[in-house]
Formats: C-alpha cells, structure tokens, sequence
C-alpha cells in the first residue's frame, strides 16, 4: 500500500501552499470528470457524485507532496474516491427507479404522491461525465455506461461488488490493479465479479440493448417524436413506441408499461395539459433528452415542467423516464426554470 494513501485517508498534515498547491491543482484537475462518472454509477446522484469527487480531491491535494508513486497517481485517486463512495453509501438505502419499487400501474391509478429525491437514481449530463476531448470509442463507451438503467441496476449491488464490476467490466482494469486498489486478492476481486454477475442476471437488471451511438434511423425516429409532442398527436406518439415501451415518472413511484396504456395516459386529462409545451434538447446520460415547458396555467408563458430522457431501440422508443422534480434537475442543465422566449 503507498504510504500516502493512510495520510490522505486520514487527510493528516497540513495543505500544500502558493506555487505548490497551483501545481496540485493542476495535476488533479484533470481527473475530475472520469472520477464524477465513476463516483455517479457508484451513488446513482450526479450530486453525490459531486461531493464525493471534491472531497476525493481535496483529500489527495493535502497529502500530494507525500505521494511516493508506488501506483499511478490515476489509481492513487480512485482509491481515495472508492473510499469516499464507501463512506457515503454507509448505511443509506440504495437508490432506485420506479420499475424497481413495483408493477406497473393502469394509466388511471394516478400517481400518488412523490417520494424524496434520496429515493431515485437522477438524471446526469452527459458533460459532467464525459471528458473533453474523449476519441469517438471512448466517448462512447462513457455515454453507455451511465445510462439510467445501468446506473439503476449497478445499485442492488453491495458497495464492494459495485466497484469491482465498474473497474473491471466499465473501465477494463486488470484484477491485479483492482485488488491492489481494494487491498484485496485476485481471486477475492474475481468472486465478487461473479456474484455482481449473478446479481445482475438473476433478477434481470442487465441494461437494456447497446446504444453507443445514435444511426440516421434514430435520429429520424427522434425528429418524428419531437414533432408529434410539440403537436401533441397521441395516435402519431404511441406508432413511436414499442409495444412493451416503459414510462417512468421520478419523483413518483407510477410508471406505465405498454405503448396502448401510454396513449391512454396520455390523452387523460392531467397529461393533456402538455399539449403547447415546448422543448429544449439535452443530451442526457447517453440517451437523447427533451426539457419540456409546459404551458402556465393562465397561458401567459411556458414553465419547466419535466426532464425527458428517451431510450430508442430498434426503430422505436424502448422507454421514456420523465423526470418531474425540474427545480432539482434543471439547474444540473443549467437550464432556466421558465421558456426562455416568454
């Protein structure tokens, strides 16, 4: 174990100063988006995420001057993030969406009443999390791995599990690297990847289809939804869908399943009130996304009213989460929390 690990751990001694403390800064930096992506599918919140990762970097710029370069200062800094992770998960239920938490509802059941924002895996963007000048492949390969149902999935598993999956099956490191990370063995490392698999597999929370990128097909698919929900055409939205499509609906635990209960929500009379909305393109946990405006009550302007985060696959829509809670995920888009054209 480098030495400065403990020291950091226990962030003992005091800060480097003046030129000192700029080189740290600027050595660190560099980390701070590759390790809010792995922060993020470790805790599910891009706010979590946030905290974990200035806490990891403030911890790793107090002991900086006493690395001794025993391991990469790359895996230097994910080991001091995997311990805060573990720190934050202490003790805390996981986070979920709201196919985790029951059936699926009939589209008149209404939707009750919302569940804290501790409760759900939120929305991240995909600037946060995918470095500046990421190649094509790589860029990619971030994009699909904080889906929403990914990220969702990788909760159900215990903490450790967790980030022996993430660094192994996400990132590719070697088993050496991540028991030497851990403080563990191989063979313990390649146990618990087999049991994050089983997991996974036995309660079916694999991740929907690859979606690495988006074709022509889908983006023609996307323009298609995008002009039948500015018109509001419900006939034109649910053609969209395919016909086990999902809708999910954070902060509330409803959700929909199939494209013919879709339209019937739809065209009930709540849901009908989006008709007029207006919507701002986001691109959101590797997925393409909307923020919809929906119509003021006295029509005199549009207000933020969800974020959408639209999965297409094979020609069609697989799912829709609408993220309803806009004060908390706006400002993630630094979006305004009115139609800017009002």
């Amino acid at each position: 174990m480098d030495a400065a690990v403990d020291l950091v751990e226990g962030a003992v001694g005091a800060p480097a100063e003046g030129a000192a403390a700029d080189d740290a800064s600027a050595r660190l930096e560099p980390y701070r988006r590759e390790l809010t992506a792995y922060c993020y599918r470790m805790l599910g919140s891009p706010f979590e995420a946030d905290d974990a990762v200035q806490e990891a970097l403030t911890r790793a710029w107090k002991a900086i001057d006493r690395f001794e370069g025993r391991s990469t200062l790359r895996s230097w800094l994910y080991r001091i993030a995997t311990n805060v992770c573990f720190d934050h998960l202490e003790g805390r239920n996981k986070r979920a969406l709201p196919i985790d938490l029951g059936p699926a509802n009939r589209f008149d059941q209404g939707i009750g009443a919302p569940l804290p924002e501790s409760t759900w895996v939120l929305p991240v963007p995909d600037a946060r999390v995918v470095p500046d000048g990421a190649d094509p492949a790589e860029a990619a390969m971030v994009r699909d791995s904080v889906r929403l149902a990914f990220v969702a999935a990788l909760q159900h598993l215990p903490p450790r599990q967790r980030s022996v999956l993430i660094l192994r099956e996400v990132l590719r490191w070697e088993a050496t690297e991540v028991a030497a990370l851990l403080d563990t063995t191989v063979a313990a490392v390649n146990s618990a990847l087999q049991r994050a698999r089983a997991t996974l597999a036995e309660a079916d929370l694999e991740p929907s289809a690859d979606l690495s990128g988006l074709d022509d097909e889908h983006r023609a698919l996307l323009d298609r939804y995008e002009d039948a929900f500015l018109r509001y055409d419900i006939e034109a939205l649910v053609a969209l869908l395919h016909e086990d499509a999902t809708l999910t609906m954070p902060p509330f635990a409803f959700w929909l399943q199939g494209a013919d209960e879709a339209g019937r929500f739809w065209a009930s009379p709540e849901p009908s009130k989006c008709a007029g909305s207006r919507l701002t393109p986001v691109e959101v946990n590797g997925l393409p996304g909307y923020a919809q405006y929906k119509p003021s009550a006295d029509g005199t302007r549009h207000e933020a009213w969800c974020l959408q985060v639209v999965e297409p696959e094979g020609g069609r829509i697989r799912r829709i989460d609408y993220f309803l809670d806009t004060p908390t995920v706006f400002p993630l888009f630094d979006l305004p929390l009115v139609w800017p054209g009002d």
